[in-house]
Order: C-alpha cells, then structure tokens, then sequence
C-alpha cells in the first residue's frame, strides 16, 4: 500500500540499501543509524568555506560546498555537490545525496534526502525521507513527534495505519513541492509531484499530481484615521 517505489526513484539514491526487505516506506527510518554504524568511512572531500564545525563521524563528496556556520555533528553522509549554507545544522543519522541544498536555519535529524532535493531556508526536516528533487519553501515544518507522544499513525480514507515509530515526520515524493510557511503533521505523506499550497496545515496522505490548498475570505476595508 505504501511500498516505497510509490513514491520515490530508488535509483537516485547511493543508499538504496535501506530500502531492502522494506514494505512501507517509513520502516527505512529506523535503520539509518545502524546503516551509517557498519558503512559510513569519515573524509571531507569537498570545498570549506571559512571554519565551519564539522565533526569526525562525517563523510563530504566531491565538489560539496560547507559554508562557514555550518553545523555537522554527524553520523552524516552528504553526497557530491551539495550546497551546505551558512547556518545549517545537521544532526545525527543524517543522509544528503548528491546536489543537496541544505540552507540557512534548516535542521536535519534522522533523515534520508535524496538527489537535488532542496531543503533552502528556515525548515526542519525530522525522521523524514525527501524524494528526488522534492523542494520545501520557506518555513516549512515537517513535525514529527505527536502532542500526546504516542505511537505515529497515518491518516487514511480508511481507517489509521499504526507506524510504530513515536517518532516519524513526513515521506514527501519525487519532485513534490511544499509552499511556504506549510506545516505536516506527523505521518504525512505526500506523493510524487504533488503540491501543497501555502500556509497549509496538512495530515494524512496526498495523491500523486495533487494540490492540497486553502481559500482565504480576505476583506479589504477603508482605512480609517
């Protein structure tokens, strides 16, 4: 229902790995950080800019810019020619294929981005997977803890689908844009080329080549001195 060639191009991953004996797409997450445990081999082959802070567990591709302020505590693997920006902070159990950008104010925590994905200003992606040339506008937030910290569940026409991760943000497609200022909730999943509006709260599952929107009752009035 919810297999992961659904809604990502396994091919633009190098860590396609993760997905073997995966039936829903989610159960990838947890296996991040023993992934990075047994094959992760620290080097910084690309460009610093500056003295950004990058830590011993961290492996850097070729031709990837890290701009001073940057902030990689790691485990992290980041791909070839990405753009790490000034002001990014990368957790642990974080992967970045090639041609990343991870912006200014943007936190990555227990995450799988693939190819050309955008992650460029003031977002936070958690427990997340980001397809191939998925881009999130500014300020867009992929919550992923509930308020009452119970187990995740996904939000279907049919009934809720139970995770069973306390913690799981959002699977968001292949080439899916979310607008800015968006929030998903917990168990969101988008689906490849979709878009979600602006300003939008979303929770559930979004089709393949859907727009999820809202209409504003704007009232525009005199003003009075």
């Amino acid at each position: 229902m919810f297999a992961p060639d659904q809604f990502l191009d396994l091919s633009q991953t190098g860590h396609s790995l993760l997905f073997e004996d995966v039936e829903h797409v989610w159960q990838a997450l947890p296996k991040i950080a023993a992934y990075l445990q047994f094959r992760l081999k620290p080097a910084i082959l690309g460009k610093l800019v500056g003295r950004p802070f990058i830590s011993s567990s961290v492996y850097v591709g070729k031709g990837t810019v890290i701009e001073q302020g940057a902030m990689i505590k790691g485990p992290a693997w980041i791909g070839e020619n990405c753009e790490i920006r000034n002001g990014a902070y990368i957790r642990e159990n974080v992967i970045l294929g090639d041609g990343v950008v991870a912006g200014n104010s943007c936190e990555f925590k227990n995450c799988l981005v693939f190819n050309d994905a955008q992650v460029p200003h003031f977002n936070y992606v958690g427990d997340s997977i980001l397809g191939h040339k998925a881009h999130l506008g500014a300020g867009v937030i992929l919550s992923n803890v509930r308020l009452d910290h119970e187990p995740v569940r996904i939000a279907t026409a049919e009934g809720p689908v139970e995770t069973g991760l306390r913690k799981f943000g959002a699977v968001i497609g292949d080439h899916a844009e979310i607008g800015c200022n968006a929030v998903l909730s917990p168990g969101s999943l988008i689906g490849r080329r979709s878009i979600v509006y602006p300003g939008v709260q979303w929770r559930g599952v979004l089709p393949d080549h859907s727009i999820a929107g809202l209409r504003q009752d704007l009232q525009i009035a005199p003003r009075r001195d």
